[in-house]
């Protein structure tokens, strides 16, 4: 897959996204500013050491800050690629810090003295590990000097993996935070990334002094609450109202017939529940409004009782 693509796919396209209510973005515009002054800083001091460790021309620029599931991000690696599982202490977690296998047989080529150039997909040899891993703590040296001015991190790298599909990092469903570079190295590109798992770096950002908005951006924020508070009241839901639950066998339920009596064992002194997705949020007791039936909202029972 050329880089080119993998960019599109990873980010950087055009037209509206579909969101998912169920698994709502939580990081704010200034979450996002926070880590785009941090990711870049790794970016630039990542570029100067590629280029002098190297003794080639190297630049990693970064192309977007996104939030996914881990098994998008999965989806969207290459497969072999190079995948270094790294802890940042004292963060919990595990960040993943993934370049492409030609970018990295590139980089160690030019460690032995290589010219670089087109490489081949294979493993490492034992002279070719430690080279890549001494490599990879530089890189994670210039992670820890990124994020200085948002936390402390000792970045330690744990073991360096080839396939995401075996590597069982985080659970599918898992929020992270990804961000993805351009990597040059020569005349090599490949995509590289930083996982984060969402839950380590939120606390984080949250302890950060909130920046400063200008007028403009109140106004805009405080309009685009103000629309999303309506559109929501006016949404529809779905209501229920329902009895206390009863046990019964499966042969029972298997020969119920039209005109079958089931006792429901609910007490009339004892309201019914509404529900709103299985979410109790009310209760009362039934009735009717002319020849509609209907419920009368009363004080749940534990109320009802201290009175």
């Amino acid at each position: 897959m050329s880089p080119t693509r993998k960019m599109s796919r990873r980010g950087g396209g055009t037209g509206p996204t579909a969101y998912d209510f169920r698994k709502p973005i939580k990081l704010s515009r200034e979450h996002i500013r926070t880590l785009q002054i941090s990711f870049e800083t790794f970016a630039r001091s990542c570029g100067t050491l590629l280029t002098t460790r190297l003794r080639t021309v190297s630049s990693v620029s970064l192309i977007s800050i996104e939030q996914l599931t881990y098994d998008e991000y999965v989806a969207s690696l290459n497969n072999p690629t190079v995948i270094a599982v790294v802890a940042l202490d004292p963060l919990p977690g595990t960040v993943l810090l993934e370049m492409g296998s030609s970018a990295v047989m590139t980089a160690i080529d030019h460690m032995l003295g290589g010219p670089g150039g087109p490489q081949p997909e294979r493993p490492l040899t034992e002279v070719e590990m430690p080279l890549l891993r001494g490599l990879l703590e530089r890189m994670l040296g210039e992670l820890r000097y990124g994020f200085e001015s948002l936390i402390d991190i000792q970045p330690n790298l744990r073991e360096i993996e080839y396939n995401a599909q075996f590597l069982r990092a985080h659970q599918p469903g898992d929020a992270v935070v990804v961000a993805s570079y351009e990597m040059k190295i020569g005349t090599e590109e490949c995509v590289a990334s930083i996982l984060l798992p969402f839950n380590t770096i939120l606390p984080v950002l949250e302890r950060q002094d909130a920046i400063e908005l200008t007028p403009a951006e109140r106004q805009v924020r405080a309009t685009s609450l103000h629309r999303l508070t309506v559109g929501l009241s006016a949404a529809p839901i779905d209501v229920a109202v329902r009895f206390q639950p009863i046990r019964m066998r499966t042969d029972d339920i298997v020969d119920l017939r039209p005109g079958d009596v089931v006792p429901l064992g609910h007490a009339t002194s004892v309201p019914l529940e509404v529900t709103v997705n299985e979410t109790v949020f009310a209760h009362a007791v039934p009735g009717n409004q002319g020849a509609r039936l209907a419920c009368l909202v009363v004080p749940p029972p534990k109320e009802e009782k201290r009175r």
